[in-house]
């Protein structure tokens, strides 16, 4: 099989390179620009974060799903969206008022115009009006994990935007009512779990609930802490954690996952629901959060440096398996389902976790990769280099958690932000969590 050139390189070569090739100002006649770790970072960062603004949609301010998705706005990634927003601000990328300013239209039209379903979103809606926009034929209503992808977004930024400022407090008392307006125990369709969406033409036909372990650990801790529409601490028990069988216990290179499918499953289910629930400390009858986390992230990186599928390129500088575009679709890639493809929000966002193998892919995909796959908004989706193919499109719900968990990982804002509210406290009290208080 025809290799890449570029596959042979290893980080052998940029980290032994010394770089004689480079002029006055710091870039080299090779195209590279050498920086120290924490310039890498912020660049990073800044790139990424322009999905959020330079892309977002012109009417609603919202997060469009991908590029190419032209009116489409996504629900769960605009909640990744703007939580860039303070990271921005603390990187000096906007002004806090730009940031204010852009927020308040954000939370205008979504208190406003968009289209609800006893207070939950749908995961899609036209970017111009607000309307639910079907994600699937029966998927044309509530969707209640997407809205708590939201709400957490919206919950850590209401703590940021915390002044006296006229439009600060807008903020404030627009997100205030969104969280207040959004019925979680309805969905549980009367029973101890609950349920990912509801159509007001199909109903619960849909019929899936959200139970553990997968992304959805923060939708159970949003309604349990919920001010107007709680829900028992039995719907966790029982619908989450379905009374402990939502454990593992199981080695995998010699590492113990305590919960979820064999191998950990794809990457985002230890990035989506702790972008601002904070796992460091967290821990209840089922688990250590933390301990959680950083065995199934490295299990993932394991599985890719022993490689057994024999994929070109896979190995300590890459790796990293989770939902992404793929050659001819789109795929949750995992251990179990490995189609030769990676993506880097996968190992960017697991900084926190994996801070030196982590850094050591951004080397590769930055350094080695190059513009092959760092481009307007940062890195392009995927790549797989068996293929020899590179994607050329950005997605929302992979962008943003990059942005998010660089920050984690180097000064906690975001944790520390999002675990500031006390409703967050009361609820995680209620189902019996340990945890760290930010102040």
């Amino acid at each position: 099989m025809k290799r890449l050139f570029f596959i042979l390189i290893t980080s052998a070569v940029f980290s032994s390179c010394k770089c004689s090739c480079v002029d006055a100002v710091g870039q080299s006649v090779c195209g590279l620009t050498y920086m120290t770790d924490a310039e890498l970072l912020t660049l990073v960062q800044e790139k990424t974060f322009g999905y959020f603004w330079d892309y977002a949609h012109p009417v609603s301010g919202l997060a469009r799903e991908r590029t190419g998705s032209g009116d489409i706005v996504t629900t769960g990634g605009s909640g990744f969206g703007v939580m860039t927003f303070p990271v921005a601000v603390e990187r000096g990328f906007v002004t806090r008022q730009q940031a204010a300013e852009r927020l308040l239209k954000i939370v205008t039209f979504l208190g406003d115009k968009a289209e609800r379903f006893h207070g939950a979103f749908p995961h899609w809606m036209d970017g111009n009006t607000g309307e639910a926009l079907a994600f699937s034929p029966k998927d044309n209503g509530g969707d209640i994990v997407e809205t708590a992808l939201l709400l957490q977004g919206l919950l850590a930024v209401r703590q940021y935007f915390d002044s006296s400022d006229p439009v600060e407090t807008a903020i404030r008392n627009g997100i205030g009512n969104i969280w207040k307006t959004v019925e979680w125990n309805w969905y549980t369709n009367g029973k101890d779990v609950l349920y990912w969406h509801w159509s007001p033409d199909f109903g619960w036909e849909m019929d899936l609930p959200v139970s553990g372990w997968n992304e959805g650990l923060i939708v159970y801790v949003l309604a349990a802490s919920s001010p107007t529409y709680p829900i028992d601490r039995e719907v966790y028990n029982r619908g989450w954690a379905r009374d402990g069988a939502m454990a593992n216990g199981s080695k995998y290179f010699n590492l113990e996952l305590p919960l979820g499918p064999d191998y950990g499953g794809p990457l985002f289910f230890a990035q989506y629901s702790f972008l601002g629930l904070d796992p460091r400390g967290l821990s209840d009858s089922y688990a250590d959060y933390w301990k959680q986390n950083v065995a199934q992230t490295k299990i993932n990186y394991k599985y890719c440096v022993e490689n057994p599928k024999g994929w070109s390129g896979y190995g300590r500088n890459v790796w990293g398996l989770t939902a992404s575009d793929i050659p001819g679709g789109y795929a949750a890639s995992s251990p179990t389902e490995d189609y030769g493809t990676i993506a880097p929000t996968a190992a960017l966002s697991s900084f926190p976790y994996t801070p030196a193998e982590s850094m050591n892919a951004l080397h590769y995909y930055y350094y080695i990769l190059g513009d092959r796959m760092f481009g307007e908004y940062g890195f392009h989706d995927a790549f797989n280099l068996s293929e020899e193919w590179f994607s050329t499109s950005y997605l929302a719900i992979d962008q943003g958690p990059i942005v998010i968990m660089i920050e984690n990982y180097r000064t906690g804002l975001l944790w520390n932000l999002f675990m500031k509210n006390q409703e967050i406290h009361d609820g995680l009290d209620m189902l019996g969590f340990k945890f760290r208080i930010s102040r």
